[in-house]
Parts: C-alpha cells; structure tokens; sequence
C-alpha cells in the first residue's frame, strides 16, 4: 500500500534517519514529539496508521475523530493506554511489541535495588556538601539475602537470573509458574503471601490489567517483610501509592525503587493537574506521589527503565516489522481485549 499516511507520536528525531534505513519512504511518515490525545488529535486526522507510546491516551473521543486509521501500532509492551474494545468494535487492528527490553528493565531494576541497599542517594547528597561523615550510610549485601520476583516472565526471568548472580535465593509468583525453568534457574515459585512476608528484596514485572491493579494494596503491604524494599519498574497503579506511603512511615519497607508512580500521566502534564477535570482519587494519587520525592530511602527515576540505545532500536524494528505485517495483510503481534 504505497501512499500509506503514518504518523508516529512521542518520537524523537532520531528516529526519521532510522525509519529510512528500515525502508518506509514509499509511505508518507510523519514524526509528532508529543503524545497523541484530544489536543494532539488533529496531526493524525487523515493518517491510515498510527503508532504511540505509553503517554498516548486512545480512548473513544480520539478515535472518534481518527475515521480513517485501521491500525495501531503501540511501541510498548502495554497496552492500557489503548481502548481495545472499541478498536475491535470499529475493525482497528492493534500491534504491540512483546518484547525488547527484557534485560533493560530488569539491569534498571537492580540499580535502583543496589542504589537503595547501599544508600546511593543519602550518600550523594553528602558527599555533595562536603561532608564524609558516614553515620546512618552503612547499607547490607545482597548475597544470602532473598529476591523476591512478582511476575516471572521475560524481565522477571532477568531479575531472577540477576539476582542468582549476586548470590541470592529467589522466589517467584507468577499465574503460569514454569517448574523446568525454576529448576534450571534456581529459584522457586511459591505463594504471593508468602513472597511478601519473606523477601528482602521485592521486585515488580506484571503487566497492568484488572487483576493486577493494586496488587501491591493496604491489605497486603503489612505481609511484607518488615525492612525490605520495594522496586516497581512496572506499571505505577500495580502499587496503591497510599499503601506504599504508609508502609515507608511505619517502617515496613525501609526503601521503595520507583521507576513508574501512579497517576503519573497526570504528573506529566501539568496543565492537567490544573484542571479540575482531574478525578480526585487520580489526584490524591498524585499528591502521595509527590510525597516521595523528597525521602533519601525512596528513589524516583522517570520511567526510563526501558530507556537503552539498544532497546530503543528494537522497539523502533518490531513496530516497523508490526506496520509491514499489517500492510501485507498478515498482522502480527496483535493484541485484542479480554472476552
């Protein structure tokens, strides 16, 4: 289908030099730096194909006013930013990438768990103000500790791997447990009560969707093992940031890795935090996500965990492969709603 009209948003500028070399000038491509929602809307109006990133919102509003586009190719492993139901009720076919950044994610992860045991930030800040004094900065090793991964797919399996490599024993819940790779790797799946309350170290990689939304809840969070720490290089409403909140103020968890916050679309618009069309449950969550900014046993990077040269060039090679897919009339990588 030479001709095709693509637009492509939350992309930088490398990416028109990269597109080329993967062979899309037959097509007229289109590059928007900013996320496509109903502001954004109209630089797409009359495209055939669109792809977007996790801060795109394409619910029934943006769709409404893109008549002609018959496939979404979201450069992202996620998908809740993405009505499928109503793409499958007006015949559009949505592509994920399944998989890119499967090591990225879970080398992010044990940074943030490194940075946290060994106090990174408080030392930092001191060093910074010339002062050597080391009270209150001794940290612990991870080797004989316990990892505990919630979610052992693709990234999970790199934690676990990880985490193995630094000596530790792991325990895994996961909804489809492997016990072969449990084997082979070393660790083993058990209960997620029984993760939290005998894990050191607690590292997220689920999915979000309905089950897993606020998995980590006020019920749960005094399960967990008192002084471990959390990292969350998910999806940030997998943690109930008000249960996070108060597990850091009575001591439960000593530290928290947070790569993802809940309500953070919000966060990153500031025009939005100012509206009051902003839900106020979506706003308290906000408002305890800024709370955590400040604690030197909280860090908090800008959901960068996927952020690697070399992940960024496999995104950017599926979701070409998952747009020469659908043009064939073979779509690939597709994904569709739950029944």
């Amino acid at each position: 289908m030479p001709g095709t009209k693509i637009v492509l948003f939350e992309v930088e500028d490398w990416v028109r030099d990269y597109l080329k070399q993967r062979g899309l000038e037959p097509h007229e491509v289109k590059l928007v730096n900013k996320p496509l929602d109903e502001s954004t809307v109209d630089e797409a109006e009359d495209a055939d194909i669109v792809s977007v990133f996790i801060y795109s919102r394409l619910d029934k509003a943006v769709l409404d006013k893109l008549p002609n586009v018959k496939f979404i190719a979201t450069r992202s492993t996620g998908y809740d930013h993405i009505d499928l139901k109503e793409c499958q009720n007006r015949g559009i076919v949505v592509s994920n990438v399944p998989r890119y950044g499967e090591n990225t994610v879970a080398e992010h992860a044990f940074a943030l768990i490194l940075a946290l045991s060994r106090r990174l930030k408080a030392s930092i800040k001191r060093t910074n103000q010339l002062d050597f004094d080391l009270s209150g900065l001794r940290g612990f090793d991870l080797k004989d500790k316990t990892l505990g991964v919630i979610g052992a797919g693709a990234i999970g399996l790199h934690s676990i791997r990880i985490g193995r490599g630094f000596g530790m024993n792991v325990l895994a819940y996961d909804a489809f447990p492997h016990p072969i790779l449990a084997e082979v790797l070393g660790f083993e799946y058990t209960s997620l009560e029984r993760l939290l309350s005998e894990s050191d170290v607690i590292t997220l990689h689920v999915p979000l969707i309905d089950e897993t939304h606020h998995l980590i809840n006020k019920e749960n969070i005094f399960q967990i093992k008192r002084g471990a720490i959390l990292i969350n290089t998910a999806r940030g409403a997998v943690v109930d940031s008000e249960a996070l909140v108060i597990a850091l103020d009575v001591g439960i968890l000593s530290g928290a890795g947070l790569d993802v916050l809940e309500g953070e679309e919000s966060i990153k618009e500031e025009a939005q935090l100012l509206s009051d069309q902003l839900p106020v449950e979506k706003l308290r969550a906000v408002v305890r996500s800024y709370t955590l900014l400040h604690r030197d046993n909280v860090i908090i990077t800008p959901h960068v965990a996927f952020y690697s040269v070399e992940a960024e060039h496999r995104i950017i090679d599926t979701t070409v492969d998952n747009i020469e897919c659908f043009l064939s009339g073979s779509p690939c990588n597709v994904v569709k709603p739950k029944k």
